[in-house]
C-alpha cells in the first residue's frame, strides 16, 4: 500500500474547498471581484490617457499602444495567478510560526512547502486573469490587423508564451518564498506584502526605461541578473508582442536566461525553505 499522497488529488481538494468557502460568502466574493477589476480598469485608463499624448513609450523601443497593451496583459495574468495560489497562503505563513500552528504542518505526511503553498487558492483573482486575456485578445487582433507591419500569429508562439507565463510565474513564487522563510528567522515579517509590493513594481514597465544613465542601467543589471524581475513579464510580452526596437538575437538570449534563471530561483528558494525550517522551533519545544 502506497502512504505517499497523491499531490495533484490533493490539490484539486485544495482548490474545491477553496471555492465552496469562497462562494459560502457570495457578496464578498463579487464584491472583491469587482473591486478588483476597478483598480484594473483605473490603471488601463491611465495608460490610455497617457497614449492620447504619445504613440509609444520611450524612441524607436518598438513598444507602441497594442505592444504595451499586450505587456498590460501579460502583467495582470502574472500577478492574477501568483495572488490567486500563492499570495494568501504566503501572507499567512508568518501567523502560523508566531501560534505554533506550523507544527500540524510539519506533522502532515505531505511536502511541507507544498501544503503552506496551496492550501489557500483566491478565486476573485480569476476576475483579474479573464480581463487580462480579454485585453490580451483585443491587443493582438489589433496587432495581426493593423496596415503596416502585422504581426502573424502562429499556435508555436502561443504555445512558447504559456510556457515563458508559468516562468514568470515561477520566478516570483520563488521571491515569495524566500521573503516567507525569513519569518522564521525574524520571528513575524509583517512587512511581506510591502516589500513584494516595492519589488515588483519594477517589473510593471519594459526593460527599456531603464537604458538612461547610470542609475538606469544599474537598476536594470540589478533586477535582471541578481532578482530576475524585470524578466517576468518583459520576456512573455515581447514573444507575442515583437516589439521592434528589440533585437532578435538579444531576445532569445533573454529568453534562454529566464530558463536558467526560473530554475536557479525554485531551487535557491528550496533550499533557503528547508534551511529556515531547520532553525524553527515548535511551540511545544
Amino acid at each position: 500500500m502506497n502512504d505517499r499522497p497523491s499531490y495533484s488529488s490533493v490539490f484539486f481538494m485544495f482548490l474545491r474547498n477553496s471555492l465552496v468557502r469562497d462562494l459560502s460568502f457570495r457578496s464578498n466574493f463579487w464584491v472583491e471581484c469587482v473591486s478588483s477589476l476597478s483598480w484594473v480598469i483605473m490603471n488601463l485608463g491611465f495608460y490610455l490617457l497617457i497614449f492620447s499624448y504619445t504613440s509609444s513609450i520611450g524612441n524607436e523601443t518598438g513598444w507602441g499602444k497594442w505592444e504595451f497593451f499586450v505587456f498590460l496583459a501579460t502583467t495582470l495574468l502574472v500577478n492574477s495567478l501568483v495572488q490567486m495560489f500563492f499570495m494568501p497562503n504566503i501572507q499567512e505563513f508568518s501567523e502560523l510560526i508566531r501560534t505554533g500552528k506550523l507544527d500540524f504542518a510539519l506533522l502532515k505526511p505531505i511536502d511541507t512547502q507544498f501544503l503552506i503553498s496551496f492550501e489557500k487558492v483566491n478565486w476573485p483573482s480569476t476576475a483579474n486573469f479573464l480581463f487580462g486575456i480579454f485585453l490580451m485578445s483585443i491587443s493582438l487582433y489589433q496587432l495581426t490587423h493593423r496596415p503596416t507591419n502585422p504581426i502573424e500569429l502562429t499556435a508555436g508562439m502561443v504555445a512558447v508564451y504559456a510556457v515563458f507565463l508559468l516562468c514568470g510565474v515561477a520566478i516570483l513564487y520563488s521571491l515569495m518564498i524566500v521573503l516567507a522563510a525569513s519569518s522564521i528567522w525574524l520571528g513575524r515579517n509583517t512587512s511581506l506584502y510591502d516589500f513584494w509590493f516595492y519589488i515588483t513594481s519594477f517589473s510593471r514597465y519594459p526593460m527599456e526605461i531603464y537604458n538612461a544613465g547610470t542609475l538606469g542601467l544599474t537598476l536594470k543589471m540589478i533586477f535582471t541578473f541578481a532578482i530576475p524581475i524585470l524578466i517576468v513579464v518583459n520576456v512573455p510580452a515581447r514573444i507575442l508582442a515583437q516589439p521592434m526596437g528589440v533585437d532578435p538575437t538579444d531576445k532569445w538570449l533573454l529568453s534562454g536566461y529566464m530558463i536558467i534563471a526560473t530554475a536557479l530561483s525554485l531551487v535557491f528558494s528550496r533550499w533557503v525553505f528547508k534551511m529556515s525550517l531547520k532553525s524553527y522551533r515548535s511551540a511545544s519545544s
